[in-house]
């Protein structure tokens, strides 16, 4: 197998490297074949926003924080895609709510879920749910793997942050009463318009960020953090997201730069 050297001079490096990363995930068992054609879609969509975070992307980042700290039960969902690409900052969000890690995947088989929790083992995850029989419960209305959850973790959670996700299961979610926190690179889809909080971007840029506003944010009042998430409003700061999108194809059609 020959692996290609990317020189950190190449324009496109960080991209490069996360499809690295994901391949590599790929070869391990942990990324289904599928999450590739998913990563594909994704980068389409990060390249109309100039692969960077933009305003409301940080409105939404910080709206999510908050949700999270003020769970009393808030788990992380973590699929192959999540774990190639930002374990270690999976395990430091963990550390920083105090909450669980469970494993969720669409096309499950006991390997993938193994592949899954070695990566996330190896990037410091002390407890990792959703293996085996421990997903022994089911999200009512999904008949497909994806609900079948842990009865310590996402059934009985309250806050649920979840990256690169299904909107049937969101929809679900939602339907039991849980808040749920997702990212998605496409403002467009389900999982989008079903979420209390969808942060557009891409999860390796947004995923360090919203640590960082969870460890500035604990130092705040509940009523505080209450405030900002109640004056979070979903619908218009996707729509936000979409003029940030139209901008940006509406200056390339003119001759800019994309990445300015």
């Amino acid at each position: 197998m020959v692996m290609v050297v990317v020189p950190k001079s190449h324009p496109r490096y960080e991209s490069l490297m996360v499809r690295e990363k994901l391949v590599s995930g790929f070869r391990s068992g942990a990324v289904a074949c599928e999450g590739l054609i998913a990563q594909g879609r994704g980068e389409a969509f990060d390249y109309i926003l100039g692969e960077r975070t933009h305003d409301a992307a940080l409105g939404a980042v910080e709206a999510g924080a908050c949700l999270l700290l003020l769970a009393k039960k808030p788990v992380i969902s973590v699929n192959g895609n999540v774990a190639a690409l930002v374990a270690r900052d999976i395990v430091r969000l963990s550390g920083l709510l105090s909450c669980p890690v469970e494993v969720n995947l669409f096309y499950r088989t006991r390997e993938r879920e193994e592949a899954v929790r070695r990566i996330l083992v190896d990037a410091g995850a002390s407890l990792v749910l959703g293996i085996g029989d421990d997903a022994s419960e089911r999200i009512p209305g999904l008949e497909h793997e994806r609900g079948r959850v842990s009865a310590s973790g996402i059934f009985c959670a309250d806050v649920v942050f979840v990256g690169l996700e299904d909107g049937d299961r969101i929809e679900a979610l939602r339907a039991m009463g849980k808040r749920v926190v997702t990212v998605d690179l496409s403002p467009f889809s389900r999982s989008a318009v079903a979420s209390d909080v969808t942060i557009v971007d891409n999860i390796v840029r947004c995923f360090p960020l919203l640590c960082s506003e969870v460890e500035r944010l604990k130092k705040c009042s509940r009523a505080e953090l209450s405030r900002i998430a109640e004056g979070f409003d979903n619908e218009k700061n996707t729509a936000r997201m979409f003029l940030a999108m139209k901008d940006g194809l509406s200056l390339a059609a003119c001759g800019g730069d994309l990445d300015g």
